[in-house]
């Protein structure tokens, strides 16, 4: 039986269904596309995470207890490790690499937060003040460029410039500041450097166009307002662009906070080698040399959970505290 439209009308919860498979309907492709979307999602991302227990377990071995015992259709269970199933992060903290691993892993993220999260946006507010469109989409396209090329790539063409022949050494040379040339990456001093300066090579221009796009929704009346003032081009900079874009920015920094212990695994594998290993230990290498090359699943699990746990705590303190500053928050 059809109900009326005054039926209708006085049950809200049969109008919002109808709304809502009325919008389903009429959005159905985009529907979909959201549909795999979490689906994909719920696959990748939320399905693995029934591994985290065998950072609790004794020792996965991937041949003997996957496939052998799975074959057989004898799974065997697996059985907790020691003190509690916290054995392989005791063991972590008490590593001798703890202390190094740990003092890389901040020192270059904090690095890499306090230059390169300001910069794209100082480079983001000096594209707005080019009053030539050809020049300003000719530099953005040169600063977009090196995003695209993965580390894999930059790492072969580093390598090559900063090798004892290379582009780097002839510069130095030729301006006379050294004498001879060197293999930079041999030298651990020089590792923190090179990864923070390429690292802002690669991102600079990509990471400011989400601050671009910020700028851009700023109403024009309001710079109006302000010439007629009698303000200049940084007084408009301080007072309209920069608190129009705080949101964002906050937000940015939020994430880059909760971030903090990722310290781009993809450059250092490209750029570390043995010389300069103790300046590139990081959580993210280390648990690639145990797990992968070691064959230690459970322990390198252990030291990835750690590591997503710490990465939660500060991204929930970062949170907390630009909600009390300027009341801008991810939740």
């Amino acid at each position: 039986m059809k109900k009326t439209e005054t039926e209708i009308t006085l049950n809200p919860n049969l109008n919002k269904k109808k709304t809502f498979l009325v919008r389903f309907r009429e959005e159905k492709y985009l529907q979909f596309m959201a549909i795999c979307g979490v689906v994909w999602m719920l696959i990748f991302n939320y399905a693995p995470m029934y591994g985290i227990l065998i950072a609790f377990k004794k020792d996965f071995k991937v041949t003997s207890e996957l496939f052998t015992w799975k074959l057989l259709g004898n799974v065997k269970p697996y059985q907790w490790a020691a003190e509690n199933g916290f054995h392989h992060f005791i063991r972590f903290f008490q590593d001798d690499e703890f202390v190094n691993v740990m003092v890389n892993t901040l020192g270059i993220s904090i690095l890499k937060l306090v230059i390169n999260f300001p910069l794209p946006i100082v480079f983001a507010l000096l594209l707005n003040e080019i009053r030539s469109d050809k020049f300003k989409k000719a530099v953005q396209t040169i600063s977009y460029l090196p995003h695209f090329l993965s580390w894999v790539v930059l790492g072969g063409i580093l390598t090559t410039w900063l090798g004892d022949g290379g582009l780097f050494n002839d510069l130095l040379i030729k301006f006379g500041f050294i004498t001879e040339g060197k293999t930079w990456l041999a030298y651990p001093q020089y590792f923190w450097p090179i990864l923070i300066i390429s690292d802002l090579w690669k991102e600079l221009g990509w990471s400011a166009i989400i601050y671009l796009a910020a700028i851009s929704g700023i109403d024009q009346e309001m710079y109006e307002a302000a010439k007629v003032d009698g303000a200049s081009r940084w007084k408009q900079i301080w007072a309209i662009t920069l608190p129009s874009i705080s949101g964002t920015i906050t937000i940015l920094f939020i994430l880059a906070v909760g971030g903090l212990l990722n310290s781009n695994f993809d450059q250092i594998f490209v750029l570390y080698n043995p010389l300069n290993l103790p300046r590139a230990n990081t959580i993210d290498l280390y648990v690639y040399s145990t797990g992968m090359r070691g064959g230690h699943f459970s322990y390198a699990a252990a030291i990835g959970l750690f590591k997503s746990v710490i990465a939660f705590i500060l991204l929930f303190i970062a949170n907390q505290v630009t909600k009390k500053l300027n009341d801008t928050a991810l939740f």
